[in-house]
């Protein structure tokens, strides 16, 4: 029977290294993002919790469930930055969007919201949209970086 299994060696002999070195830095180059998809995650699960948090589940029934659907959308695209940055963070700008909504929603969808309400939306809306506004740079920076 032929030996067909290779040492636990260098990969420098291997024909397709050059391949998969710029594989490897495609995919990690500008990593600097995992220190935005963990917040961005984190708000999202806040998002999504805080009716039972700041205690308005009874108050505001129609803002405890867009806060719940939104929320989980945060989280969502924090995944999906992290599994997948090079076809998501063209969603970057979303964030934003969705972080300027968090701001006002709570006069839109909510019906005479208290201070907690307002204060955890707006908190909320800000670090969404300058998260998203980060997602923003690190993808045109790593954009004008690859070729």
């Amino acid at each position: 029977m032929a030996h067909v299994s290779h040492g636990r060696g260098d990969l420098a002999g291997h024909p397709d290294v050059s391949e998969m070195q710029a594989r490897y830095e495609r995919v990690l180059g500008g990593r600097d993002v995992v220190l935005v998809d963990g917040p961005v995650f984190l708000v999202g699960l806040y998002c999504a919790a805080s009716p039972w948090i700041v205690h308005y589940t009874t108050s505001q029934p129609a803002l405890v469930l867009h806060n719940v659907i939104i929320g989980i959308a945060i989280a969502v695209l924090a995944l999906g930055f992290t599994v997948m940055p090079d076809r998501m963070y063209g969603l970057s700008g979303a964030m934003c969007a969705i972080g300027a909504w968090m701001i006002i929603a709570p006069w839109i969808v909510g019906t005479g919201p208290d201070r907690g309400v307002l204060w955890n939306n707006i908190v909320i809306g800000a670090l969404t949209f300058l998260l998203g506004a980060m997602c923003v740079a690190v993808a045109s920076r790593s954009r004008r970086a690859t070729p």
